[in-house]
């Protein structure tokens, strides 16, 4: 599918590209981006090439991957948020947030609304996030966006070559107001 702007209260969701690569570059220069999630360590210029003429290009084209930079009005890059689909009508949400950006609300409110779109758009029925054990920033960007904790999943990431336990939420299109695709029948309790 061609790429899609998102408009929120105080940003620009849109998809990023080679005017982008230097921005994505200098935020993933941070040791806590480079810590919690999967990118290359050291994070080189021509990594964040590949990802913003190659990769995010080639998700939205084939549509596995749906990647929104996310950006202020005037133009800085705050943070980035994908949606890779892992199955029929479910997707995995991941995120970071640029250093400069972290503690205003930014990576939530974006999360919100491509979850919403993912939701009504992509006939996406199940957003999963995982994230390393540990990783209370995103873990508190998931539950203030709405996410249900629903456990820890041993052995279950490879960050740089290290199998670790994370953890796993979701979030429902019934748990945003928003109808589901398809019927679901929870447990009994």
């Amino acid at each position: 599918m061609e790429p899609v702007t998102l408009l929120t209260d105080r940003l620009v969701l849109r998809t990023v590209g080679p005017q982008d690569t230097e921005a994505v570059h200098a935020a993933c220069q941070d040791p806590d981006i480079r810590r919690w999630t999967t990118i290359p360590s050291p994070y080189l210029l021509e990594h964040a090439r590949g990802f913003t003429e190659q990769l995010v290009p080639d998700g939205w084209a084939n549509d596995s991957m749906f990647t929104f930079g996310l950006f202020l009005p005037a133009g800085d890059l705050v943070g980035m948020l994908g949606v890779t689909m892992v199955s029929l009508g479910v997707g995995e949400i991941g995120f970071w947030g640029a250093k400069e950006h972290r503690g205003r609300g930014h990576v939530t409110e974006a999360a919100v609304a491509v979850a919403r779109w993912a939701f009504t758009e992509r006939a996406i029925d199940r957003l999963e996030w995982r994230a390393e054990v540990g990783n209370r920033a995103s873990r508190a960007v998931a539950e203030r966006a709405g996410f249900t904790m629903e456990g820890t999943l041993r052995s279950a990431l490879n960050n740089k070559g290290v199998r670790r336990d994370c953890w796993i939420a979701s979030l429902l299109p019934s748990d945003l107001s928003l109808p589901s695709t398809s019927p679901y029948l929870p447990a009994p309790t």
